[in-house]
């Protein structure tokens, strides 16, 4: 049983299960973060005199082989622990003595909570930056290729004016731009340290040194205010998967157009047949799951946002239990835009344009706005130059087909 509570009786199997959920499994993505902020810690309460050398050596060394078992797997989270903290602090009692009883002081499992996750999503952010740095020259690479090559440009999904391939992708590009300018304002705003906040009202008695733990763990500075640490727990994930959401929402449009255009009826894009699925009943078939999968995926993270907004929305100031469920739709958000961002990236890697199916697909009928304002250009007012083209087109439609 955890020790992390003290009580005289024993808890209900099922309600310890309950209150547990799925952290004794979520938390394994936590525990390299959490042993960071522990041996942060702990060496700050060395500082303060809380601890001996010889008891800071003594937990350095535990939370070495805790890192070191976790890296291969091998560091067990029971349901009984509950989460990850408590594995960690029953690990090192057993195995640090006096030492292990004393790590916890001058925080409390909120701040500890808060530590760990913060560190996980400035690494969180840092890969999908880096995945969006790598789908934007996935992007760039078919634009500098065929960029050149002119294609329809559609309005309310019908055939509007000619456009070239640059154009259209490189509005997916911009997008993503402005995807990483966001992911990187949510990166600042994670960047602040919330360890020394406790259960959300500071440490009393004990000057511990917060800026020391912070710098140690490599913030950017202490987030100041206690009670706000417990405020922005579910606020900065919402942040982290609405910056998420607005990937996904690039790449699901870009996975519309490209499985739209892929189709035998428009022909204007191939794509990498390594990268499609066949049908169990028609051979013929070469389906492009991966572009439906990835434009579904959209909805899974917006879906993961909503969870997080919802689940905090209401709640009154300081710590709520009902925060622990933003942990699963946290990581689920994150590791979908991921895996979305090198899904696409693989697919921009092959990917065909059909210069020649292109230019049949730009009729006459598409350069009718280019038609009336050359009119304008000598001097035809515009809305006179509208209709004449207007009722040119017309004529053409009406005449007799063969």
């Amino acid at each position: 049983m955890s020790t992390l509570w003290t009580r005289a009786d024993e808890p209900d199997p099922w309600l310890q299960s309950f209150l547990a959920g799925d952290d004794h499994v979520l938390d394994r993505q936590l525990l390299p973060y959490d042993c960071r902020a522990s041996l942060a810690h702990a060496r700050m309460l060395a500082r303060i005199g809380v601890l001996d050398d010889a008891e800071l050596q003594s937990l350095e060394t535990g939370l070495a082989q805790i890192a070191e078992s976790a890296e291969h797997g091998r560091f067990a989270i029971t349901e009984a622990d509950e989460d990850c903290h408590t594995a960690i602090e029953n690990f090192l009692t057993k195995t640090c003595g006096e030492a292990g009883r004393k790590i916890h002081t001058g925080r409390s499992r909120n701040d500890q909570v808060l530590t760990a996750l913060r560190l996980w999503e400035k690494d969180a952010v840092d890969h999908l930056l880096g995945a969006l740095v790598a789908y934007l020259d996935a992007l760039y690479a078919v634009r500098q290729a065929q960029g050149a090559v002119t294609l329809p440009g559609y309005t309310h999904m019908q055939a509007a004016m000619p456009t070239t391939v640059d154009v259209w992708l490189g509005s997916y590009a911009d997008a993503a731009r402005d995807d990483h300018e966001l992911l990187s304002l949510v990166r600042r705003l994670v960047d602040r340290c919330p360890l020394g906040t406790a259960a959300g009202f500071g440490v009393p008695v004990l000057a511990i040194d917060r800026e020391g733990t912070a710098a140690e763990l490599g913030f950017a500075e202490v987030l100041a205010n206690p009670m706000y640490a417990q405020l922005s727990r579910g606020r900065v994930e919402a942040l982290l998967l609405a910056a998420c959401s607005q990937v996904m929402l690039g790449l699901s449009r870009l996975a519309s157009d490209l499985l739209l255009f892929s189709t035998r009826e428009f022909g204007l894009v191939a794509l990498p047949p390594s990268l499609c699925t066949g049908s169990s009943l028609m051979p013929q078939k070469r389906n492009p799951d991966v572009l439906e999968l990835v434009r579904a995926r959209f909805h899974v993270v917006a879906g993961e946002e909503g969870k997080v907004r919802a689940m905090t929305a209401g709640l009154m100031s300081g710590y709520n239990r009902d925060v622990q469920l933003t942990k699963g739709p946290l990581f689920a958000g994150v590791a979908a835009t991921l895996d979305s961002l090198k899904a696409m990236t693989m697919v921009l890697g092959g990917l065909q344009v059909d210069a020649d199916r292109c230019a049949a697909a730009v009729t006459d009928e598409m350069r009718a706005t280019e038609r009336a304002l050359k009119l304008v250009a000598e001097g035809v007012p515009f809305r006179d130059a509208y209709r004449r083209i207007a009722a040119e087109e017309a004529a053409r439609r009406d005449q007799p087909k063969g």
